[in-house]
């Protein structure tokens, strides 16, 4: 299979499991449509950064960064959704990093 289709999967994958929880929350469609498209834009991005640093590491790190807007923007408006945005950024970060090392290498 061709590397870009695997990460885009990887962040299809991990677009779902964020936006599992804010459908049973019933969030705006906004929300779950940016949450969604944030991750799969990261599944494209963090397999094929190169940092030399474990592939967890690398995944949080890339998905904590790319959250700090986004926590700006909501945090003004729902100071509770912040540690759960940041939680979620770190697991999720970690699991790409991982996948996109274990299935591009």
């Amino acid at each position: 299979m061709n590397d870009i289709f695997i990460a885009l999967l990887i962040g299809i994958g991990a677009g779902i499991i964020d936006v599992i929880p804010m459908l049973i929350q019933k969030m705006n469609k906004a929300a779950n449509l940016s949450a969604f498209s944030h991750w799969v834009v990261l599944g494209l991005i963090i397999p094929f950064v190169s940092w030399g640093i474990a592939p967890w590491l690398k995944g949080l790190t890339i998905a904590e960064l790319s959250a700090v807007p986004v926590l700006f923007m909501v945090g003004t408006e729902d100071k509770k959704a912040i540690l759960p945005i940041v939680v979620m950024s770190a697991l999720l970060g970690a699991a790409v990093g991982v996948a996109g090392k274990y299935f591009i290498g």
